[in-house]
């Protein structure tokens, strides 16, 4: 081994190792810190990635509930849509509450004389049987649950009863009523095969003479 450096030769070879030893010391440190970079930077791109992931999964649960609700909506618009519209005379009768001492009384459903109209009669001559129907309204989305007490003459008790979800809506050439028909005498109506509106969930808010439910 050639010695360039001043001094004895034990003195050069000493400062020599010494030399060698801290350049080794200096390359395990900078391989160290490189360590420590690579760790911190695994440690960033891994937080990152479980937000992206958290943010990704809490958008897809919110817009699953927006897709359920969109469905919804689009069945309730086919049914009302595939529905037939109706049109008939009846007189409707309403609860009337009168104020007595001891606490309000209900009054009989049956119309009055006038309203009944025993005198009149067709042209023909012919015998006329004289029915009223008593309708029972409760609110449901936009439109309501209407039941239907159909009463003879002098008759307390409904020889009829049925039950139907009712919407109105303004169109250009005038007010148009839709209905589903849903039950009838206390049974619901079977289930369309091609309708997505569930008629026993619709018919459980109609309102039966005898206070029985479906």
């Amino acid at each position: 081994m050639s010695i360039h450096a001043s001094g004895t030769p034990e003195n050069v070879v000493l400062a020599q190792s010494v030399n060698g030893r801290l350049r080794a010391e200096t390359r395990i440190t900078a391989a160290r810190a490189f360590l420590f970079r690579a760790i911190g930077a695994g440690a960033f791109a891994a937080l990152a990635g479980i937000g992206i992931g958290a943010a990704s999964y809490g958008y897809a649960y919110m817009n699953q509930f927006d897709s359920a609700a969109e469905k919804i909506a689009a069945a309730m618009q086919a049914a009302l849509s595939d529905v037939t519209l109706k049109t008939k005379g009846e007189v409707t009768l309403t609860d009337n509450v009168l104020k007595l001492e001891g606490g309000p009384v209900r009054s009989s459903p049956a119309p009055t004389q006038a309203q009944l109209g025993k005198d009149a009669a067709p042209a023909s001559k012919a015998t006329v049987n004289t029915t009223f129907t008593v309708f029972k309204q409760v609110p449901y989305m936009d439109g309501q649950i209407v039941t239907g007490w159909n009463f003879r003459a002098n008759e307390e008790v409904p020889f009829q009863q049925y039950c139907y979800f009712s919407r109105r809506t303004n169109e250009a050439k005038g007010q148009v009523e839709m209905k589903i028909d849903l039950a009838m005498d206390g049974k619901v109506l079977p289930q369309p095969q091609k309708s997505d509106v569930n008629l026993a969930i619709l018919a459980s808010n109609c309102v039966w003479s005898d206070g029985k439910s479906l």
